[in-house]
């Protein structure tokens, strides 16, 4: 028996259920749409630490996902969007990691530059745009993980807590095993 490979498992539907239908992207973009647009809306001045790459597109590559996420920081033109693996557009920059360690470097309660010392996160592309991305993420007076959690009010909140605490309890897991 072979085992299939990761990169095709994950171009069709979810992670496990390799012959599942692609997902509806069309049904999560505009919920990415308006989180995008009110974390800009409280956050202007992030955009000052983007200099010049705020109008980068950045890929963020969730890899036990089925799809990326297509970022444009540009207050004038913000795009932040669902898609397809098989479909990858244009790109400055590629931020590759599992879920729970991308979710850490958007919680700023958390030590996102870890991640990118132990290489939990890769990067390819534009390393200085990440950077400038990074610093913007940073300037954020409260995490964006929590605010896109207060978008939905308590199940959001609480959807938020659980994925923090998995996400500690697989560094845990990942400590104990070097």
């Amino acid at each position: 028996m072979t085992s299939e490979p990761k990169s095709s498992r994950l171009s069709g539907g979810p992670v496990g259920f390799p012959f599942a239908p692609p997902l509806p992207l069309f049904l999560l973009n505009p919920i990415l749409k308006r989180i995008v647009h009110r974390i800009a809306a409280q956050n202007p001045d992030m955009f000052d630490r983007l200099g010049p790459h705020r109008h980068a597109y950045f890929l963020i590559d969730p890899v036990d996902m089925p799809l990326m996420l297509y970022l444009r920081p540009d207050p004038e033109a913000l795009d932040f969007r669902a898609v397809n693996r098989r479909a990858l557009p244009p790109h400055v920059a590629r931020i590759s990691g599992k879920f729970l360690d991308l979710l850490t470097l958007m919680d700023t309660e958390q030590d996102g530059d870890a991640l990118f010392f132990s290489r939990d996160l890769i990067v390819t592309g534009d390393t200085e745009a990440v950077v400038c991305l990074r610093n913007a993420l940073d300037d954020v007076d409260e995490p964006i993980a929590e605010s896109v959690a207060d978008m939905f009010g308590a199940p959001g909140r609480g959807a938020l807590n659980f994925l923090r605490r998995a996400a500690e309890n697989a560094q845990k897991r990942k400590g104990a095993s070097t």
